[in-house]
Parts: structure tokens; sequence; C-alpha cells
């Protein structure tokens, strides 16, 4: 690739970065400061528009004021560099900025190989920030070259804290003891429940900017890199999937559904989708990894206003967005999420390990109004715990907030948007 071009792209993009809004402080920031010292490259993933640029633009300002070298793969007029045309950017950078030693790549999966300059460099004493798109590209990138050189972080949609930030809301400790803040925390947690956390769709309120990512998930993400020919298959899945969040699905009940010869297909095609981080697909929990594979898996979305603005119909599926939102926490503290069923067949929403020991079991309802629903959710629960030997569970809800004692055994029931904030109230 010509120096010339890539010098045009540079100020360019420099250019612009500089006049580019900081946005609400993202938590993962903290996270990535901690990092700071280390010579690993930290490398952060997430869906398309959940603000890694932008938080890539909150580490320059807090950290690198003397300047750094910036790239974003994602404009078109980089769609062929490739490996070798690293030797001709870096020699670019020298020649604008002098000698800089970290260097932030935005979208860097677009480019094969990139870790091999990644490395070299590194053994050169720099520092590399780099975000990207696709979960499988990138760990195979980071199992090879990059092994023991760098750290991995997730960047989801806003959270609920971030969410209350970004409406202007200065949540104070203990809020929740006062009625008013309280009622004003529930009404931010009602559209937050609906309208998901994606950045841009929040500040400008354009359902065609979630379908615009869906589609360029689906034909620059998947359909484009992966050389699809089905593509009707793809968009039949994804329809189907993101209709069924918190749903059970078989890879084979899939095959039969959309009409496919192939079961692999299948399980390539939802590969595909998962790693672009819009679905995420949990297994029952099993002491046995083979009966983990074999089991039904659950299905969950990366936001719930995406989610809505591709297949639902939130008025009828308030439920499933409640157990959606509270996955997407989880996914926030926990390593391992499952889902759990009993020996008599009873589901539990979750089960949570923070450790070889330690697990959590969760129940998420709209509400407990009805004793059926009551029965039906604490029975789960109970069983569940006889069978597990544990002591306490948690029901999650909308809005409702008691502590029932069964049988020797403790079940919390606790309001969602109470138990979003625990960790900051």
């Amino acid at each position: 690739m010509q120096k010339s071009l890539l010098k045009d792209i540079i100020l360019e993009q420099e250019k612009n970065r500089q006049t580019v809004d900081l946005g609400i402080k993202r938590s993962a920031l903290d996270i990535v400061l901690k990092q700071i010292s280390l010579s690993h490259a930290v490398v952060i993933s997430g869906i398309r528009r959940s603000g890694k640029s932008t938080l890539l633009n909150q580490i320059i300002s807090n950290c690198y004021e003397k300047g750094v070298y910036y790239l974003n793969f994602e404009d078109e007029r980089l769609v062929d560099f490739a490996v070798a045309d690293f030797n001709n950017l870096y020699e670019t950078f020298l020649e604008l900025y002098g000698e800089r030693k970290v260097f932030f790549f935005d979208e860097i999966q677009n480019v094969p190989k990139w870790e091999i300059f990644v490395r070299r460099m590194q053994d050169k004493g720099c520092k590399f920030f780099i975000t990207g798109s696709n979960a499988s590209l990138l760990s195979k990138e980071l199992g090879t070259k990059l092994t023991g050189r760098c750290v991995s972080i997730e960047l989801y949609p806003f959270s609920f804290v971030e969410f209350l930030s970004f409406k202007g809301y200065n949540l104070q400790k203990n809020a929740l003891s006062y009625t008013a803040e309280r009622a004003a925390i529930k009404k931010h947690f009602a559209e937050y429940l609906k309208h998901g956390g994606m950045p841009e769709y929040l500040k400008y309120k354009d359902p065609t900017l979630l379908k615009r990512v869906y589609e360029d998930i689906l034909y620059r993400d998947i359909v484009a890199r992966y050389d699809i020919k089905q593509v009707k298959v793809l968009r039949g899945l994804g329809l189907y999937l993101l209709s069924n969040i918190g749903g059970l699905f078989s890879y084979n009940n899939l095959k039969k559904v959309l009409g496919v010869g192939s079961m692999n297909t299948i399980k390539s095609y939802a590969d595909f989708l998962e790693n672009s981080f819009l679905i995420f697909l949990i297994n029952r929990f099993s002491y046995s990894l083979k009966q983990q594979f074999v089991a039904n898996k659950k299905i969950y979305c990366i936001d719930n206003g995406l989610a809505d603005s591709v297949a639902f119909q939130f008025s009828k599926n308030k439920g499933k967005f409640l157990e959606n939102l509270v996955f997407l926490e989880l996914k926030r503290r926990y390593p391992e999420i499952y889902y759990y069923k009993t020996a008599n067949n009873l589901e539990v929403d979750f089960l949570v390990k923070s450790g070889r020991k330690d697990i959590v079991l969760i129940q998420v309802a709209d509400n407990l109004d009805s004793e059926k629903t009551k029965q039906r959710e604490t029975g789960a629960l109970t069983r569940a715990m006889d069978e597990l030997k544990l002591k306490s569970a948690l029901i999650l809800t909308e809005d409702s907030e008691e502590e029932i004692k069964l049988n020797g055994k403790d079940i919390i029931v606790q309001p969602i948007y109470k138990w979003l904030l625990e960790r900051v109230s």
C-alpha cells in the first residue's frame, strides 16, 4: 500500500478522532488503566458500535496526552491492507510524528496475521491497544503469537449504571432508600429494559442504527468474511435466535425448522453469530462435559434494543427481556454461566460459578403475584438446591422484594434494578 495514501488516512483519522465526543466514562476504563504499566497488549473485543472506539479515545485522553499512533482499519480505503503493509505504515507514522511507543489499532480483525507485527514491535518495547469485533479471529491470533503477551477485555453495551450516567442521573449512595430517587431509577430502568445500552442508538434514538448494526454483522462480518453461500439460511437463523431469547434449542431441531440438510451448517452459522457478539449460547450445567455439549442450549442476545428492533414485540416478551438483561449483567460478573435442569426436569434460569465450588442459583420472573408462579419458581429452586446441596438462592423480578424460607432454605426475592446497582450502592 502506498505511503502517500496511508499518510492521508492517518492525518484525516487523527483530525476526526480529536473532535469526537468522549462520552460518559466506561466502567471498562478502570480495568484498562490497571494494565497501563504492563508491556502486554490490551485487546478490547465486543459487538460493533458498542463503544470500543470511544473507549480507546478515553484511554488516550487519560494516559497519553503526548501522542500515540492511531489507525482505524474499518476505513474502506484500507480494505486491501495486508500484513506486509505494516512496515510502510510504521514508516509513515515515523515520518509524520517521529518515534512513539504506543499504538492504537481499531477493528484490527480486518487484517490477517496482524499479530506478527504486534509481537515484533512488542519486542522493541512498544505498547498496543487493539479492538476487534470477532471473538473467533481474535482468539486464534491471541492464542498463537501473543500467548502470554496480551490482556483481553470484553466490552458490552452500557450497563444500567452507565445508562444512568448517560441519562444525566447522578447516582448517589443509598439512593434506593428514598422514595423519589427510587421512582426515578425505576423509570430509567423501564427505558433501559426496552431500549438496551447501545450508545449510538441511545444518543439518536433512530431504530435504523440498530438494524444497520445487525445487517453489518450478517453481511460484512459473516457473509463476506466466510464466503457464505446460503445467505437466506443465515438470515433465517439470526431471526429465529433473536426471536427466542431465553429459549432452548437443539441444532437438529433448527435444521428441521429452517429446512437445511446439514446440521453442521446450522452449527457453523450459529458459531459465526456468536463470534460476532450478537448472540450467546449457554450450556446446561453438568459435571459431565459430554452432557453439557449434547444437551439443548439456551439463547441470549447482546442487547435488548437490538433484539427488539430486529425481531420482537416488546410488550409480549417482557419476561424474556428481563431474563436477557440479567444474563448480560451476569456476563459482566461471572466467568461461568449455565442453566440448570433438575432430575424431574424443572428448569432454573441460571447457575453461575465464581470458583470451583462457589455456585449461585438465579431465577428470573416478571413478578410473583400469583401463587402458581411463586410455587413454580420456588419449587424449581428448592429442588435444585437439594440436588446441589445449597442453602440459598435468588429470584430476580421487575419489582417484587421479600425473603422466602422453605424447608430450611433461604430464597431472596429482589428487584432487578436494585440488583443491578448493588455493587455501587
